[in-house]
C-alpha cells in the first residue's frame, strides 16, 4: 500500500515533501509525492527562487494515477503546506478519488499555517480552507499549538484548554488529533519540557521530552512529525503506540540536528534526516505516554 503525499518541496534543506517522504519510505511505505510548490529553499531564509505549482497540476497528476488504476493501492493521503487556495480544492478531489477507489484509505491533514512567535505565514484565505473544508474531511490532523488555536478559537494556556480545543476538532468529525509542540507554563513549570497530545476514540494521551534549545524552531519538524505519526499509525493502528514511536524518532532526529547545528554560525539550522535516519526505526531514547 502507498501514501499519497501532497505538499510543498524544497531543493535545499527540509520542508514539506523533502522532509516527509524519506521517513515514510524508511518506515516501509511506498510514497507517491505531489509537490505543490518547488522552491530553492524554505521561506524562513527570507528569499528563495521557484514557484507555486498550483492545484491544476495536482489535479492532473491525481487523474493520471486514477487512469493507471493504482488508487486502489493507496492506504492514505497526507497533505501539508498549500501555496494557494486552488491546492485545497485539489486535495479535496484527491481524497475523494482515493476513498472511492480504496475504501479504507485515511486522510491525514497537517494544517500548516504558522507558529507561536512567528504568526501566520500563509495567504489570508488558507486558514478558512483548513477550518471549513479540509479539517471536516480529515481522519487525522496534526496541528501545532498555534494552529490548533487558530482552527478552534480556543486559547491554549494549560492541559484543560488544550483538551477543550481538541474536542472542538473532534466535533467537526476528525477522529484523531495530534497536538504537536504543546508548551504552556502549566505543563512546563520546570522550563525544560515540551509535549504532544494524541486524542482519538480510545482516549487522550500526553507525552513529554526534554526541550531542546532550537530557538525559533527548525523548518520541517512539523512535516516530519506528521509523516512519522501517519506511518506508525498505518503500521500499528494503535494511538498510544504511534505517539510513543513518533515522539522517540522525532526527538532523536531533532537532538542530532541540534548537536550538529549548534556550532554553526551565519546560517539557519536544518534537519539532519539522512544522518539521523536510524532514529526512525531504532530510536535511541524511548518516552512513555500517559493517559489523560
Amino acid at each position: 500500500m502507498a501514501i499519497l503525499s501532497i505538499q510543498s518541496h524544497v531543493v535545499y534543506g527540509y520542508a514539506g515533501n523533502s522532509a516527509a517522504v524519506f521517513p515514510m519510505q524508511r518506515l516501509g511505505h511506498e510514497v507517491w509525492a505531489i509537490n505543490t510548490v518547488e522552491f530553492s529553499n524554505h521561506t524562513g531564509y527570507g528569499s528563495w527562487k521557484g514557484k507555486i505549482l498550483g492545484g491544476e497540476l495536482a489535479d492532473e497528476l491525481v487523474t493520471g494515477l486514477e487512469e493507471r488504476g493504482v488508487l486502489e493501492k493507496c492506504s492514505a493521503v497526507l497533505s501539508g503546506y498549500m501555496g494557494d487556495a486552488a491546492v485545497g480544492k485539489a486535495i479535496i478531489n484527491a481524497v475523494t478519488k482515493v476513498r472511492t477507489a480504496s475504501k479504507n484509505a485515511i486522510y491525514c491533514c497537517d494544517p500548516v499555517m504558522g507558529d507561536v512567535g512567528r504568526g501566520f505565514y500563509v495567504k489570508p484565505d488558507i486558514p478558512e480552507i483548513f477550518k471549513n473544508e479540509l479539517i471536516p474531511l480529515a481522519d487525522i490532523i496534526t496541528p501545532n499549538q498555534f494552529e490548533l488555536e487558530a482552527l478552534t478559537g480556543q486559547k491554549i494556556i494549560n492541559m484543560e484548554s488544550a483538551c477543550k480545543a481538541i474536542d472542538i476538532i473532534h466535533k467537526k468529525g476528525t477522529g484523531i488529533v495530534l497536538l504537536t509542540s504543546f508548551n504552556t507554563e502549566e505543563n512546563n513549570k520546570a522550563g525544560n519540557k515540551i509535549g504532544m497530545i494524541a486524542s482519538g476514540s480510545g482516549g487522550k494521551y500526553s507525552i513529554e521530552t526534554p526541550l531542546l534549545p532550537l530557538g525559533p524552531g527548525m523548518a520541517g519538524s512539523g512535516d516530519i512529525t506528521a509523516s512519522v505519526f501517519l506511518a506508525r499509525y498505518l503500521e500499528t493502528g494503535d494511538l498510544k503506540k504511534s505517539l510513543e514511536l513518533c515522539t522517540a524518532s522525532i526527538y532523536g532526529i531533532l537532538k542530532q540536528s541540534w548537536e550538529y547545528n549548534k556550532e554553526l554560525t551565519g546560517t539557519l539550522p536544518e534537519l539532519r534526516i539522512i544522518q539521523a535516519q536510524s532514529e526512525l526505526d531504532e530510536p535511541g531514547e524511548i518516552f512513555k505516554a500517559v493517559s489523560l
